[in-house]
């Protein structure tokens, strides 16, 4: 199969192979949805159709953190803690992309190298792009895919810098924040609204000399959290410290999400959640593919081109004739 080309084969041959667990064929349905080509997303999509009611079966864990913070030295000491449970792991990765390749720069399976070579463990990077609507997209139906290969617990790695914090929460079960003990004021503006969106924030490097600060910096966080307004699901956020390197802390942080799942599926809230995502998802992929159809126009962008040469007019009254001849209207 390595050597066939990805353009040769029909949507069957890749359901087939991700049903069966191969993950030559399930890193080949990653790249069709992470195209732009129309053909591959053609292909994509009947994908999706096909595997749609195998998927669900799994715990999707959303983990962030500023750069420096010890996220790739946390998930491969956790996700070993994961397979040691029992679990199918895939490990996505947001990355930065390249400004002009749009590719990934990280070399992830290289970060994680004891943990990519264990058996059951899926490791992924994709490209960032820039784009929070790709990022979503990309990000949730390759989740769905990594579920109908089999794989029972999903972790989405993000870049830890700004937008795609905003998609991995609305696309995860349990969201994770990462955080160093004085890690100074000027990363304030970023920390409280993905404080705000926290299921739990865990202090990492909790180890030598730094066991005293990760205490002290776990009560002053434990505090700031307590002053946020309470979450839908009725889950009290928590604050613990960890250790990537020694594994301290990392058995309690894995109960933790256990404990998280099961109250919020005793009130209901797991499966609302998750329906939610779903309905938001279809809205925000409407509003998407509605934009582009615009935008994609050619009497709308040679409209628009005029109107940027104007030096005076109303914007609110010229978007309204453009919309208008669009839809078919000029009411």
């Amino acid at each position: 199969m390595a050597t066939n080309n990805i353009n040769t084969k029909s949507a069957d041959f890749f359901v087939e192979g991700i049903l069966s667990g191969n993950i030559v064929a399930l890193s080949r349905a990653i790249t069709l949805v992470e195209s732009e080509n129309e053909k591959h997303r053609e292909m994509a999509s009947q994908i999706m159709d096909a595997i749609i009611t195998k998927t669900g079966a799994s715990f999707r864990l959303g983990i962030t953190g500023v750069p420096g913070v010890g996220k790739s030295t946390f998930i491969e000491s956790f996700g070993k803690e994961v397979i040691e449970r029992g679990h199918k792991m895939a490990v996505l990765a947001i990355d930065p992309s390249s400004a002009k390749s749009k590719g990934s720069i990280l070399g992830d399976k290289t970060r994680m190298e004891t943990l990519s070579a264990m058996d059951g463990v899926f490791i992924r990077p994709s490209p960032s792009s820039g784009e929070l609507g790709g990022v979503t997209r990309a990000t949730y139906e390759t989740i769905l895919l990594c579920e109908a290969a089999g794989f029972d617990f999903v972790i989405v790695e993000t870049v830890g810098v700004g937008q795609s914090e905003i998609a991995v929460s609305r696309i995860c079960d349990f969201f994770l924040l990462l955080m160093l003990a004085g890690a100074g004021d000027e990363l304030q503006g970023i920390k409280r609204g993905i404080m705000e969106m926290a299921d739990a924030l865990v202090i990492t490097k909790a180890d030598g000399n730094n066991v005293d600060k990760a205490k002290t910096a776990r009560a002053e966080y434990a505090h700031a959290m307590h002053l946020l307004q309470a979450p839908e699901s009725g889950w009290t956020p928590r604050t613990q410290i960890c250790s990537g390197l020694s594994g301290h802390g990392i058995k309690e942080l894995y109960d933790m999400m256990q404990d998280y799942m099961v109250f919020t599926k005793a009130n209901n809230y797991f499966l609302e959640k998750r329906k939610n995502q779903q309905y938001e998802l279809f809205l925000d992929s409407m509003e998407e593919q509605l934009k582009k159809k615009f935008y994609s126009n050619a009497d709308v962008a040679a409209s628009i081109l005029k109107i940027k040469g104007l030096d005076n007019f109303q914007p609110f009254t010229e978007a309204k004739k453009i919309l208008g001849r669009f839809l078919g209207n000029t009411d």
